[in-house]
């Protein structure tokens, strides 16, 4: 009796200790965050008095960053929008920048999966040496890092004179391997007694994968979706290397500019830039857990 007792206070104690640990570094991944948002409702002054002169002035070839102790202040004195009415209103190349990252990732996104739910379909429903040495191809194209491609992305898109155009971007993103990887191992553990039901019922392959297949993998769909979207959203290399026009660059690269001259003003287009993928994750959040545990109704 007593050393089930002693058990049962262990188990509390190790669940206590690690709720407390999970909740610290929970905490501390949200700080900048919070950080981030509450500082961008401080005055100019209020954020000069807290950490000073982060970099140097922009047209100084060196910059240094401060040397004096930076008090982080997560509540304003006074909440001002000022910052907000410089990024939409003053300054309106901030607001720019940000549908620029709308108009390159969002077609990116939608005809990624469209075509990665074609081509899983074909892997998942077709075997064959070639299908597997297709499917081969095509993880190790997900292995290889960006910046592996990109001389031969930049040479493709100077050949098919798509350089300093928002295409050089959108065409490799819409045949990126990512989804259709994903898609595919997950179409793989749909029940053939599935499929061969629906031919019964005089099903062809396009009511097959249109009522059986893109049904069950909605969850599996809105996860990608949403790793597709975060992982372009914040893209760098790409508008850098084949984007030669600033005025063309997505929100992502100009905000190391804005970071060179007013901290504030960083402060709140860095907040706009966090809303779209967070409205994004909290509307699908269900969809991307069951995703990513390959649930959504089928048990392999």
């Amino acid at each position: 009796m007593k050393t089930q007792l002693s058990r049962k206070a262990a188990h509390r104690i190790y669940i206590a200790a690690a709720v407390v640990i999970l909740t610290v570094i929970a905490v501390g991944f949200l700080l900048p965050i919070v950080l981030t948002v509450t500082n961008s409702f401080m005055e100019s002054t209020e954020i000069s008095a807290n950490y000073g002169v982060i970099f140097g002035s922009a047209g100084t070839v060196n910059k240094t960053y401060i040397a004096e102790k930076v008090n982080l202040k997560f509540i304003p004195d006074q909440v001002s929008f000022s910052q907000y009415i410089t990024a939409f209103v003053k300054s309106p190349a901030y607001l720019l920048k940000f549908w620029n990252s709308v108009i390159l990732v969002v077609p990116i996104t939608i005809f990624q999966i469209c075509v990665a739910l074609g081509a899983s379909y074909c892997f998942a429903r077709f075997t064959g040496k070639f299908r597997s040495a297709v499917f081969f191809v095509y993880i190790i194209l997900m292995l290889m890092p960006y910046q592996v491609t990109l001389v031969p992305n930049f040479l493709v898109a100077q050949w098919l004179h798509l350089l300093d155009t928002w295409w050089a971007i959108i065409l490799p993103g819409i045949f990126s391997p990512f989804s259709v990887f994903i898609l595919t191992k997950f179409m793989r553990r749909i029940p053939s007694a599935m499929t061969e039901a629906a031919k019964l019922d005089g099903a062809g392959e396009w009511k097959i994968f249109s009522s059986v297949y893109i049904p069950l993998c909605k969850s599996v769909i809105y996860s990608v979706a949403i790793l597709v979207f975060i992982d372009y959203w914040n893209m760098v290399e790409q508008p850098l290397i084949l984007l030669s026009d600033p005025e063309m660059h997505p929100l992502s690269v100009f905000l190391s500019k804005i970071n060179a001259g007013d901290i504030g003003l960083a402060f709140a287009v860095a907040t706009i830039y966090m809303v779209p993928p967070l409205l994004l994750f909290l509307y699908s959040e269900d969809y991307l857990i069951d995703g990513i545990s390959y649930s959504g109704g089928i048990k392999g």
